[in-house]
């Protein structure tokens, strides 16, 4: 509907926006539903080996006899539970420590180093230390999603403090702010867009710290039904679990881009 404000031009050039991005959905889509029906043509066809691909209607009746059993609402509840803690406590964490190194350019020149080194150590490998440290039950595979999240949410919440614009922070100076005025009102405020694309990493680091704390120590979980269908070779266990894996991590992604959405209009 054409609003009184709005000149036919820029209604046309809305209009067309939307109109390409309904057909960049619709050809996503497509392109998925079709990979599914090739996918079955051929394991019907016998044209592949279903022992080792599987195929989307046994999935499917995977998904169904697990769903009607509560199986499956019981090992994806663990995982997400298990995910959305590490997730939180992780980004938290690594927001505050960032603070207070912004906070302390003293503990900044300490900390840098170790930093540093634990970014580029892969976080997995400290995963069999803190199941160990930890214990083997929930507590451990928690502490290893908010280990392999915590580091990349220090670093980029840092540099995108002290990334702030130094003329921006002298003038409020020489208007008597304090430090936590600075903060609140300017260094945080400009550091919210990379607080946003933080928390969509930390979405994949999280399921990644989740899934190999289940590898390792679980009895239940996304991991687990992944291990346990490798070892008893039910490729369509661990293919319903991937496909399961992958929606629960968009949609995921899909809230953290609401809110980012959300966000760019109200600061506009």
């Amino acid at each position: 509907m054409l609003n009184k404000d709005m000149s036919c031009e820029h209604y046309r050039y809305l209009k067309k926006i939307k109109r390409r991005k309904q057909i960049i959905t619709i050809t996503q889509v497509s392109i998925f539903v079709l990979a599914l029906i090739l996918w079955e043509i051929a394991a019907r066809m016998k044209l592949i080996d279903t022992f080792l691909t599987s195929s989307p209607s046994d999935i499917w009746n995977t998904f169904i006899r697990m769903s009607k059993e509560g199986d499956l609402t019981y090992h994806v509840g663990i995982s997400v539970v298990e995910n959305i803690v590490g997730f939180t406590v992780g980004t938290i964490l690594g927001v505050i420590i960032a603070i207070g190194l912004w906070w302390s350019d003293f503990w900044a020149k300490v900390l840098e180093p170790y930093l540093v080194v634990l970014n580029t150590l892969p976080k997995t490998a400290l995963a069999p230390i803190i199941i160990i440290w930890i214990g083997t039950g929930y507590s451990g595979i928690i502490v290893t999603a908010i280990v392999t999240s915590i580091v990349i949410t220090i670093m980029n919440m840092f540099n995108s403090f002290i990334s702030v614009d130094e003329n921006k922070i002298k003038l409020l100076k020489t208007f008597g702010a304090s430090k936590l005025q600075i903060f609140t009102k300017l260094v945080f405020p400009q550091s919210i867009p990379a607080m946003i694309s933080t928390l969509k990493v930390n979405i994949g680091l999280s399921w990644i710290g989740v899934i190999v704390g289940e590898f390792l120590v679980s009895r239940a979980g996304i991991g687990y039904l992944l291990v346990y269908g490798g070892q008893v070779f039910r490729f369509d266990l661990i293919m319903m679990s991937l496909f399961i894996l992958t929606i629960i991590s968009v949609l995921m992604y899909k809230l953290v881009s609401i809110i980012e959405n959300r966000f760019s209009k109200w600061q506009q």
